[in-house]
């Protein structure tokens, strides 16, 4: 095959979204997959997005007074055990370390699914006074869970990159008001720098983090139907704190116990992402992500060549200087046709093409890379008019998202209906719910769609008043969808 046709995405988003997302991962040149099952590498490319995510949550995370740190990835299985509900809740995907060389250890140690059992004690070590609260830690590292699933970078791989927050207060408000701040977060990442709207609430009681008294989540709806659960915060309660012994000593000398917090994300957003904006051309990034938020295209006959590279140089220097993350693309082996190609498959947000046309006017063509609307502008302020299109771009990919999720949610009032419009239209379906677990099997049994939340709000009304799998009392208003 030629270069350029290895270079194009021969998968269809919209007839096999599987097959083309796998194709779009590797193209664009974010991940291959590992020689073991379950594991990728991340390429450089793929990586610089994780880190510019990783870069706007972490500063919102000092900004609200939080501190990084890192711990150790080997938990030992005692500390594991001292949270019964966190062991039962990951048991079947620990991986566990019994040898070190050729000796045997004394005790197991588990690879980090999660790690409050192994910060959960330095905290109880860290807390004595009400003056040393509220304490907030973050670390960024991997964890493993052996989930015996198909590998789909991003998505599904059984080491993955996230990072966990985990904070102690001095009550329930402090700690409930910290959990809504960091899921605040979340929505603001998805929204202002991804550009993806989400919908807020709980997870049900048996949905909900192993020893959690609650967990809130960020769902965010996908192309074909599917969510994918964006982010995760938990109000805790006191049993960590009990069963790690986070004590402090309030302002009457009295010995109490913390209530603790955790939250998540993890680089299943990238996976969001990618799915999300990315068409048949490739991947599409929102310009807060890419690496390269603008390129620029000499376009020249031998006549013209060196005037067309002087001014193309100029106008990229200028973008460089405003703050704008711009390439050069003076390669003299590839004609515009391929580089075009080249930096659509590579979701390039904003190309800037200059032609002799453009050097004698003083002005330049820009090219949209979500839908190829183009303009030609002046050459004075561009910097300015650039980052005016790069605003519009991300305003683009977020209308389209949100239309997505719009005529999304339906409604349904009985079992049958529920499964109809599921296996019809995908989506989120609405319904009454009795709040018991078993009333899910029916619907996850028959199309594999769950309870992917209920409204934040416990004291919403239910949107019917009966349970729409069983006919008793609704308690609240289930959302069923079909979940990466």
């Amino acid at each position: 095959m030629s270069g350029e046709q290895e270079l194009g995405i021969t998968e269809s988003k919209e007839h096999s979204p599987g097959e083309w997302y796998a194709e779009v991962v590797q193209k664009a040149g974010l991940a291959d997959y590992a020689p073991m099952g379950g594991f990728i590498v991340t390429r450089p490319r793929g990586y610089a997005i994780w880190e510019r995510l990783q870069d706007h949550l972490d500063g919102w995370f000092k900004d609200t007074g939080v501190t990084n740190a890192y711990f150790p990835m080997f938990i030992p299985e005692s500390y594991l055990e001292r949270e019964k509900d966190i062991v039962e809740g990951f048991d079947p995907e620990v991986a566990w370390v019994t040898h070190g060389g050729h000796e045997e250890l004394e005790e197991r140690l588990a690879v980090r699914p999660t790690s409050e059992s192994i910060i959960a004690p330095f905290m109880a070590q860290w807390t004595r006074s009400h003056r040393d609260l509220p304490l907030r830690l973050n670390q960024w590292c991997s964890v493993v869970r052996w989930e015996a699933t198909e590998t789909k970078p991003f998505f599904r791989t059984k080491e993955f990159l996230w990072q966990e927050g985990h904070t102690a207060h001095a009550d329930m408000d402090g700690a409930w008001d910290e959990t809504m701040t960091r899921l605040g977060q979340y929505r603001r990442l998805y929204e202002d720098v991804l550009a993806m709207p989400v919908m807020e609430g709980r997870k049900p009681p048996h949905d909900k983090f192993p020893g959690a008294h609650t967990t809130t989540t960020v769902e965010a709806l996908m192309p074909d139907g599917k969510t994918v659960q964006g982010a995760t915060s938990h109000y805790l309660g006191t049993s960590f704190a009990e069963a790690f012994d986070i004590t402090y000593v309030d302002e009457d000398e009295d010995e109490t116990v913390a209530h603790t917090t955790s939250w998540g994300l993890s680089w299943r957003a990238m996976g969001a992402l990618i799915m999300t904006h990315s068409d048949d051309q490739g991947l599409v990034l929102p310009p807060a992500l890419a690496e390269t938020q603008v390129v620029v295209v000499p376009i020249w006959q031998e006549d013209t060549k060196d005037e067309i590279l002087e001014y193309s140089a100029d106008l990229a220097a200028e973008l460089e200087e405003a703050g704008i993350r711009v390439e050069l693309d003076d390669r003299e082996h590839r004609n515009p046709g391929f580089k075009y190609n080249e930096h659509e498959l590579n979701g390039i947000p904003l190309r800037i093409e200059v032609g002799p046309h453009e050097v004698e006017d003083g002005e330049a063509t820009l090219v949209h890379r979500p839908d190829g609307e183009n303009a030609t502008v002046d050459r004075e302020a561009i910097a300015d008019t650039v980052a005016d299109h790069l605003d519009t771009v991300h305003a683009k990919l977020y209308a389209s998202a949100e239309d997505t999720l719009e005529g999304e949610i339906r409604e349904a009032e009985s079992r049958e209906e529920i499964l109809g419009t599921i296996g019809q239209h995908g989506g989120y379906v609405k319904a009454g719910w009795c709040g018991d677990e078993a009333c899910e099997d029916p619907i996850k049994e028959a199309i594999a769609a769950e309870i992917v939340m209920v409204p934040l709000d416990r004291d919403e009304e239910p949107i019917h008043d009966e349970c729409a799998i069983c006919g008793e009392d609704a308690e609240e208003t289930a959302y069923f969808a079909k979940s990466y």
